[in-house]
């Protein structure tokens, strides 16, 4: 997707995906993992949609169960990055971060090149409070120096109140390039 600020000019997502996506985190936060899940109280996942004109629509959300951060390649990558660019947190460094597993990634393509849609971002729950960020719904250095060239958009579910959850939606996650999101 190629994106120039101000050319996509909002984000509809459907009520039942919003909740699909809650119910993901919540289920996360609650510790009820699936077979096959990480135990980990961090919710990832996909977003596939369509462009059309000024506006993208997003019609399916694809939850990760995996996080390949746990394998030794990844780990090594994502600890470095890590370490130069996360803010501490109540969460352990190398607790933290989210890498797509391959396989898992190459069946959610295919599933959106099946149904006609394209990836249009990415989705990952922040749940902690900080001091200076307390609602915890914008990128974090990391997550915008992670998401730069990805040519995507980052979708930021704020679970710091599991019971008020809300989303925003960046660019490349980059807090400069917000773009509304309407839940219909």
């Amino acid at each position: 997707m190629r994106y120039n600020k101000g050319q996509i000019s909002n984000i509809h997502l459907p009520l039942p995906l919003w909740d699909e996506i809650t119910n993901h985190c919540r289920r996360k936060l609650d510790g009820d993992y699936l077979p096959g899940e990480g135990h980990a109280p961090k919710a990832f996942g996909l977003i596939g949609g369509r462009v059309a004109g000024d506006r993208v629509t997003v019609e399916v959300i694809i939850p990760l169960l995996k996080n390949a951060r746990e394998c030794a390649e990844q780990k090594s990558h994502m600890d470095g990055a890590m370490q130069r660019h996360a803010v501490p947190s109540e969460t352990p460094l190398d607790q933290r971060g989210w890498v797509a597993e391959p396989t898992e990634l190459d069946a959610a393509l295919a599933t959106l090149q099946s149904l006609g849609l394209r990836l249009v971002g990415n989705y990952h729950m922040h749940r902690v409070a900080w001091a200076h960020d307390p609602s915890r719904d914008t990128p974090t250095q990391l997550d915008t120096i992670l998401g730069s060239a990805s040519r995507m958009f980052m979708f930021i579910v704020a679970m710091v109140t599991p019971d008020t959850p809300t989303i925003r939606a960046f660019f490349e996650g980059a807090k400069d390039l917000e773009v509304p999101i309407e839940i219909i």
